[in-house]
């Protein structure tokens, strides 16, 4: 917990003096102590999230672009896993396999891309119509993700209007897939 005034700026870059009841916060973890009274110490003692690029290449689709003088583009989050040109990519659940020309992240050239990264990537062969938002690219090769005509998950349901009942049909979300469920 760290108060501030955003309206004042109070607690917000440095210690505040109209807080005097607040002697600070503490956090203790295997990476040693943090301790601080401000937000932008907390914000500074926030350790960055570990990245599993040893895990198999998941990287859902958020759009799909065709671009003047180079092809075919999809783009969207690497969440596992390592894309690098030449790697040979298959997208489910369509099952289209095709070779990575590119990876480019801000319009510079990656010799490789790891989560975390939003990236695009020329691919051969392939047309934007038979790429969607959505599907998952993932390595042909090493675990390659495939479609599944169910699953069980635990569910959050957000801002629902009315009343669930016997044949409600929710639209699911999941990372970049929105689609009608039974």
């Amino acid at each position: 917990f760290v108060p501030i005034s955003g309206w004042h700026g109070d607690n917000m870059l440095e210690p505040s003096s109209k807080m005097p009841w607040f002697k600070g916060w503490a956090v203790e973890r295997k990476e040693g102590k943090a301790d601080g009274k401000c937000l932008i110490e907390a914000l500074d003692a926030i350790l960055p999230p570990s990245r599993p690029t040893d895990k198999a290449l998941r990287l859902p689709l958020q759009d799909v672009y065709k671009i003047g003088g180079i092809g075919t583009v999809p783009v969207g989050r690497v969440e596992t896993g390592i894309i690098k040109p030449g790697t040979l990519v298959i997208f489910a659940p369509a099952n289209i396999t095709t070779e990575v020309k590119s990876v480019e992240m801000h319009h510079e050239a990656l010799q490789e891309a790891v989560p975390g990264d939003n990236v695009g990537f020329n691919v051969k062969n392939v047309s934007v119509k038979e790429l969607r938002r959505g599907y998952v690219a993932g390595d042909s090769k090493h675990n390659p993700p495939k479609g599944a005509a169910d699953f069980t998950a635990q569910v959050i349901v957000l801002n629902h209007p009315g009343q669930i009942s016997n044949g409600y049909t929710p639209v699911l979300d999941c990372h970049t897939a929105h689609i009608a469920c039974k």
